[in-house]
């Protein structure tokens, strides 16, 4: 069954979205490029995350109403995050298509944006745009190597109230548990806001579901968002970059009031930052806080307020952050073999390239099938059968021997041969060897896995670790290729 507003609801166009662009983009016209808005079948999204594999969870969140956040990768290898709902959280299709197409009409380089969304049967998933670099919650709050630094932390409020500014004048006025980990930061650190806190996570859900502590004054009287609530948690967001801590807002407006700041900031930052800069965000964040919905700013005072604070526009923001650039982190949707491979398990991959045989090249017009039977064809046989059973054996220096002879019979070469004879050189301690073997199986099938795990192996013995984990990158982009046809 296919998705319900295929059939009734309007998916807008690439038009429409040009049109909302050019009246509502960011500074300079420059709206981030991604897929337009589309229907997804429950077998694409299934086939993206391997089956919902667990080992691709990125996070679990909801209580009445529990979700869960995979990482995926599409047909086109483009990395995607996927949302399922459970299924008792949007009853109804047509609702939860409605809200997702609303935000799915939003493009902006500072937002998280929602590519896709699926009804089919019970299932509710929203697809969007996959960001590599974690969350401001663990930048912020759980460094590991290096805190973030303070012009980062003022980026990070600028960047967040200029999509807060534009969803608010394309009428996406109210955003739903607004915190830390709602910040996201793309390949190249830059920080963006996730289009999932567009939508509640069900129906009749909580629009927060944080400590009470950090939840507006207004939703704990009447249970509702206002606009003026999502700024209300922008200032919770601004204390936590100030201070690198979860401060409660009553608590930081007590210290605030008591004109001691420097209370508040972030110790870690070790006074690397101007006094004047940190007081103004204070004060934009006192200005947020305000228990009166009315008293808060709005999205456009925000901008005006932390836009001159930013000293460092042409540091980029990856290496503000110490991060390396483009540096993506692939879904492990890696085969058994692509597993051994990283592991550097040679008894498994051995094991393996012997259980596969030669039915990679299943339908390839090779030697052995095509030509006539003459003597060349016998010689080529025997050679086989005997360069087999060495390999089966772990008789690799036979193997080798075996293998190059019938790489010099054959007039068609076998990717499944160079493969074998790659891998005993290896076993030989000949990586240079079993590059150049690896190298030559992936000219006989460009999109071969296996070719690129074995050049991954190889160049590890090389010690070229770098080359050796983007080789396993690429074999990992292939294997959802090849995953649906094989199983290994």
């Amino acid at each position: 069954m296919g998705c319900f507003y295929s059939r009734s609801i309007h998916l807008p166009s690439p038009d429409d979205l040009s049109k909302l662009h050019s009246e509502n983009g960011d500074e300079g016209g420059q709206v981030q490029q991604a897929p337009a808005f589309k229907e997804y079948s429950l077998s694409e999204l299934r086939k993206a995350t391997n089956g919902f594999c667990t080992d691709l969870i990125v996070s679990e969140s909801g209580e009445k109403a529990p979700n869960v956040v995979y990482r995926g990768i599409l047909d086109n290898n483009h990395l995607v995050a996927v949302k399922r709902f459970s299924k008792l959280a949007w009853p109804d299709a047509q609702q939860f298509v409605v809200e997702a197409v609303g935000v799915g009409k939003l493009r902006h380089r500072r937002l998280v944006n929602l590519i896709g969304c699926c009804t089919e049967g019970d299932e509710r998933l929203l697809v969007a745009e996959y960001m590599p670099n974690d969350t401001l919650s663990k930048h912020l709050f759980h460094w590991d190597k290096q805190p973030l630094a303070w012009e980062m932390r003022v980026r990070v409020a600028h960047y967040i109230a200029q999509a807060l500014d534009y969803c608010n004048t394309a009428n996406q006025k109210i955003y739903h548990d607004f915190n830390a980990y709602r910040i996201l930061f793309d390949e190249d650190g830059d920080p963006c806001l996730s289009s999932f806190g567009l939508m509640k996570n069900s129906r009749d859900g909580k629009s927060y579901s944080t400590n009470l502590a950090y939840t507006p004054p207004e939703f704990l009287r009447t249970g509702r968002v206002i606009p003026e609530s999502v700024i209300y948690s922008y200032g919770t967001v601004l204390l936590g970059l100030l201070s690198g801590k979860h401060i409660p807002p009553s608590r930081a407006l007590d210290i605030i009031r008591g004109n001691n700041v420097l209370m508040l900031m972030d110790s870690s930052l070790e006074g690397q930052y101007a006094s004047n800069d940190a007081t103004n965000l204070v004060e934009l964040a006192s200005k947020c806080l305000q228990s009166e919905a009315r008293d808060r700013p709005d999205p456009k005072f925000l901008l005006a307020a932390v836009a001159p604070l930013q000293k460092q526009k042409e540091v980029a923001s990856y290496i503000l952050m110490g991060l390396s650039k483009g540096t993506v982190t692939l879904p492990t949707i890696l085969s058994p073999l692509g597993k051994a491979c990283a592991r550097m398990d040679l008894t498994a991959v051995h094991d393996i390239l012997l259980k596969t045989g030669y039915r990679d090249e299943e339908g390839a017009e090779n030697e052995l099938s095509f030509q006539e039977w003459t003597q060349q064809v016998q010689d080529i046989l025997n050679t086989k059968k005997f360069g087999d059973i060495a390999f089966r054996d772990s008789d690799f220096k036979n193997a080798i021997e075996y293998y190059s002879k019938l790489v010099n019979l054959m007039s068609i070469p076998s990717a499944t041969v160079f493969a074998r004879r790659a891998f005993s050189c290896l076993m030989s301690g000949q990586a240079e060897l079993a590059l150049r073997d690896a190298m030559q199986a992936q000219v006989c099938i460009p999109e071969w896995p296996t070719a690129f795990y074995l050049q991954a192996l190889a160049l590890s013995k090389l010690g070229m670790e770098t080359d050796a984990k983007d080789m396993l990158n690429d074999g990992a982009v292939l294997e959802v290729k090849w995953q649906s046809r094989y199983k290994f």
